[in-house]
């Protein structure tokens, strides 16, 4: 049996309804799972840490072969080599290491995941359809009234593209409440961090391909 399907309107640059389009229930109807979002969440995350910080240890600093004094009769405490943690210059002791913070989420549970975030924008009205996003050159004003008009509640706008586009990509890009992506590259922290997401009819075909399940 084919999934039923939401019907939403499908808009033009200047805001005008030029057609509807269907909505898959399998993607933007579930059931929201906010536990299943929150770990997706924290995945990506910490994922793109790097985890560089290091410190070198009494084995890995240089010198410290030679006791530095005889063991008795200087008067002195004894040492053993001058890459002890207490002497300057020497090893660390119990300092930061390299080490990984990735966290891995089957494929299915990441999908999952993009599904409800993706019903929760659309049952909150946060989607717009669009027919086609391009411009014949950059023009950072021009895209700023385009996304006024096609989402005038959303502080904050996420512009979907289909593939790469450089006339959008350089208008959206010094505009602070607006970022473009690609319908590829979408990823539940962008789409939990935008108020609005702004899809074009290729870039919604994109998605489908993507997360529709397939039987």
């Amino acid at each position: 049996m084919r999934p039923s399907a939401v019907k939403v309107d499908v808009r033009n640059l200047d805001g005008e309804k030029v057609d509807t389009v269907e909505l898959p229930s399998e993607i933007f109807e579930v059931s929201v799972n906010s536990g299943l979002m929150h770990q997706a969440l924290v995945r990506q995350m910490s994922n793109a840490r790097r985890g560089s910080h290091k410190t070198k240890t009494r084995a890995e600093k240089r010198g410290g072969g030679a006791k530095p004094w005889r063991q008795k009769g200087t008067g002195r405490a004894r040492h053993g080599s001058r890459r002890s943690p207490i002497w300057v210059g020497g090893g660390k002791a119990h300092g930061p290491v390299v080490r990984g913070h990735g966290k891995r989420m089957p494929r299915q549970m990441r999908q999952a995941a993009m599904r409800c975030a993706l019903s929760e924008k659309a049952a909150r009205a946060q989607i717009v359809i669009v027919d086609e996003m391009n411009l014949n050159e950059p023009k950072t004003k021009k895209m700023a009234s385009i996304l006024a008009t096609l989402a005038p509640q959303a502080l904050s706008s996420l512009l979907v593209l289909p593939d790469s586009n450089d006339a959008v990509e350089k208008s959206v890009r010094n505009l602070p409440s607006a970022n473009t992506l690609r319908a590829s590259y979408l990823n539940i922290r962008d789409l939990m961090s935008h108020d609005a997401v702004v899809l074009p009819l290729a870039s919604l075909d994109v998605i489908r391909s993507h997360l529709g399940r397939r039987v």
